[in-house]
């Protein structure tokens, strides 16, 4: 899960600002680019849990244009939110999860909390008990 972002020099104090066209909830500072990099993570991952605060569609990210970065979601996150999708387009909430992996509602709120860290062989559990499975793709660093 990648988002455009843009990354604009603050002239007044220094450093830069980040935000997220897709995600405006999602607004944060850093001193350099990699610090406003690595702030920019953490900044979308918590504005995407508003969305799963309130059972809403997460937004679907556009694509990046000239001057914005892609900036992605970290991966024990993005498996947290790639769940939260797949239950919501199975028409499927916490009830049914809960009903279905035989657990108590608040290890599946643990499960879905993107805040939280979570065993990754309970995350393939919640996606095996609603029928989908849990792939990793490796990629080259940039």
């Amino acid at each position: 899960m990648e988002y455009p972002a843009e990354f604009t020099l603050d002239q007044e104090v220094g450093g830069y600002v980040v935000t997220f066209p897709d995600v405006p909830e999602a607004i944060t500072q850093g001193d350099t680019l990699e610090e406003a990099t690595d702030m920019a993570e953490d900044a979308l991952a918590l504005a995407l849990t508003f969305y799963v605060d309130r059972w809403e569609r997460l937004p679907a990210a556009s694509s990046a244009d000239a001057g914005k970065r892609l900036v992605r979601v970290p991966s024990a996150a993005e498996s947290k939110f790639r769940l939260y999708g797949a239950l919501r387009s199975s028409g499927l909430g916490k009830a049914d999860l809960m009903r279905l992996m035989k657990c108590p509602a608040s290890r599946v709120d643990e499960i879905l909390d993107a805040n939280r860290p979570s065993n990754i062989d309970e995350i393939e559990m919640a996606f095996a008990a609603i029928g989908k499975k849990l792939t990793v793709p490796v990629r080259e660093a940039a």
